[in-house]
C-alpha cells in the first residue's frame, strides 16, 4: 500500500505501545489503514481526535516523531477469476511470484447477508470424509468448526477436504501456520492438480502474529466474490482460529482494556460471530460454507474461544486418535452437524438417516462393553461382537483417511452390520433392509 500526493503526513506520535500507537488526527475512519514509519497499521479506536492504531509488525524502533500518513480506506482486497491458483499474504499481496491481480478493489470486513436475502441451507456439501458425510452431514451455508489438540493432524485434514470437497471454490486461511505447513499445501495442491479452483490467504509463524487478524476478513471477502458474483459454492477453510483469537488477545490488552475469562478481549463472541456469520445459502444459487479448525488447549472445551464458538457455530466436528485402529478419528460422540437433517434422506439415500442412527448405536454399544472389561465384567457374545464392529467400523468408516462416496459409505454400513449383527440387532425397518440390506435372517 502506497502513499499518494497531497496526503497529509502527522509528525507526532502521543503514545506507542508494544502493538499500537496513538495520535491526533482529524477526519479518520475506524478500520482506515496508515503507514507509520513505513509500517502498516490499522484504525482501531477513536476517541474525540486522539486515534489509536495498531501497528502489523509492532512498534518496536518507531520514534515519537515518526511520519504517519492515513490512506482513506479500510483493509482491500483485489478481486477477481485471476484469484484462483494464487497464494497471498495476510495484506492480499502475492507471495508465490506471481504477478499483482488487477482487479475491483473490495474493502474488507463487510457487514453478514441480510437475513432477507438468504435461502435456508437445503444442499448437500460433500468432503470425501466418511466420518463427516456419513454421520454430520454437511449443508451449504453451513458454518462448523473442527475442535482438535494442537498434536493432531488437523491441516492435513483440512488439505483433504480442499482437495475432496465437491465445490466450486476452495479458500484457505491460514494463521500462524508454520513454514513446513505452508509448503505441504502448496505442494499438495500443486501435485494434485487442484491449484485453480483453491485461493489461499496466509501468514506464517515468521510473520507479525497481529496480521492474523486480516486473513479471515481476507478469504471471506474473495469466498463473497465468488458466491455473489459468480453464482459459485465456496468452501471456506479457517486455520486455527485459536491463533486469530490469541492475536485479537494481544492488540487488547496492549491498548490496557480489561480482559474477560481465559484473558481474552470482552468482544470476542462478537469477532468471532462477525466472521462466522458471512455462511450463507444465495436464492440464486451461490453459496458460503465455513470449516474452521479451533485447537483446543489441554482439550479444555470450556476455554472461552471453543466455548463461544460453539454458541455461533452450526455443530462442531472433534477429532480423536482411536488407540484401536492407531488412526485419528472423527469422533462420533462428540461431534454434531445441526443442519445434517435438511439433507440425509432427502440429498442422499432415503437409508441414511437409519443407518447413520444404527452405526452409532452399536459404536456406542461396544463402548459399553469396554468399560465391562475395565470393571471386570464377564462379556456376552453380543458384547464381543459390538467391539469387533467398532473396531472395523472406526477403521473403514470414521477414519479420515477414507475417501470414498456417501453411497459407498452407507453400503459399508450394511456390509458391517451384515458381517456382526442380526436383523433384529440393527434395529432398522424391514422395509429398509428388505431394498438396501442383505443381512443375516437368522440370529447371531
Amino acid at each position: 500500500m502506497k502513499t499518494t500526493a497531497f496526503q497529509k503526513i502527522h509528525t507526532k506520535v502521543d503514545r506507542i505501545t508494544k502493538a499500537t500507537c496513538a495520535l491526533m488526527a482529524k477526519g479518520v475512519g475506524n478500520e482506515e489503514m496508515a503507514i507509520v514509519n513505513d509500517r502498516l497499521a490499522q484504525v482501531v479506536k477513536i476517541e474525540g481526535d486522539l486515534v489509536t492504531l495498531q501497528v502489523f509488525a509492532g512498534t518496536e524502533g518507531i520514534p515519537t516523531n515518526s511520519e504517519v500518513v492515513f490512506l482513506g480506506h479500510a483493509p482491500q482486497l483485489a478481486v477477481g477469476d485471476d484469484l484462483a491458483g494464487r497464494f497471498f499474504n495476510a495484506y492480499g499481496h502475492p507471495i508465490d511470484r506471481g504477478p499483482e491481480i488487477d482487479g475491483k478493489l473490495i474493502e474488507i470486513g463487510g457487514p453478514s447477508v441480510n437475513p432477507v436475502r438468504r435461502k435456508q441451507p437445503s444442499e448437500l456439501i460433500t468432503t470425501g470424509i466418511a466420518g463427516i458425510d456419513l454421520n454430520n452431514t454437511l449443508v451449504t451455508g453451513q458454518k462448523i468448526p473442527f475442535f482438535a489438540d494442537p498434536d493432531q493432524p488437523y491441516n492435513q485434514v483440512m488439505a483433504m477436504v480442499a482437495l475432496r470437497a465437491k465445490a466450486d471454490k476452495i479458500i484457505l486461511g491460514g494463521m500462524g501456520i508454520t513454514n513446513d505447513d505452508y509448503l505441504f499445501f502448496k505442494n499438495l495442491f500443486e501435485n494434485a492438480g487442484a491449484i485453480d479452483r483453491i485461493i489461499s490467504f496466509v501468514n506464517t509463524t515468521e510473520n507479525p502474529p497481529v496480521e492474523r487478524l486480516l486473513v479471515p476478513d481476507m478469504a471471506l471477502t474473495a469466498a463473497e466474490y465468488f458466491a455473489v458474483e459468480k453464482n459459485q459454492n465456496v468452501l471456506v477453510l479457517l486455520t486455527d482460529m485459536t491463533l486469530y483469537a490469541d492475536a485479537l488477545s494481544i492488540v487488547s490488552n496492549r491498548m490496557d482494556q480489561i480482559p474477560s475469562k481465559d484473558s481474552m478481549p470482552g468482544s470476542l463472541y462478537s469477532d468471532l460471530a462477525k466472521l462466522y456469520e458471512k455462511a450463507v445459502q444465495f436464492p440464486n444459487g451461490g453459496s458460503i460454507t465455513i470449516i474452521a479448525v479451533t485447537t483446543l488447549s489441554g482439550g479444555d472445551i470450556t476455554h472461552a474461544i471453543p466455548d463461544n464458538t460453539g454458541y455461533i457455530t452450526e455443530g462442531q466436528l472433534f477429532l480423536r486418535k482411536e488407540t484401536d485402529i492407531g488412526k485419528v478419528i472423527v469422533d462420533p460422540f462428540r461431534s454434531l452437524s445441526r443442519l445434517k437433517q435438511l439433507v440425509i434422506g432427502k440429498k442422499t439415500r432415503e437409508d441414511h438417516p437409519q443407518v447413520m442412527n444404527a452405526a452409532i448405536r452399536l459404536y456406542a454399544d461396544a463402548a459399553n462393553a469396554k468399560t465391562k472389561i475395565e470393571n471386570g465384567f464377564d462379556l456376552t457374545d453380543y458384547d464381543k461382537r459390538t467391539i469387533s464392529f467398532a473396531k472395523d467400523y472406526a477403521n473403514e468408516l470414521l477414519a479420515i483417511d477414507v475417501n470414498i462416496e456417501i453411497d459407498t459409505m452407507i453400503d459399508t454400513a450394511w456390509k458391517l452390520f451384515n458381517k456382526y449383527f442380526s436383523n433384529a440387532e440393527t434395529g432398522i425397518k424391514a422395509s429398509l433392509i428388505e431394498k438396501y440390506g442383505t443381512l443375516n435372517k437368522t440370529e447371531h
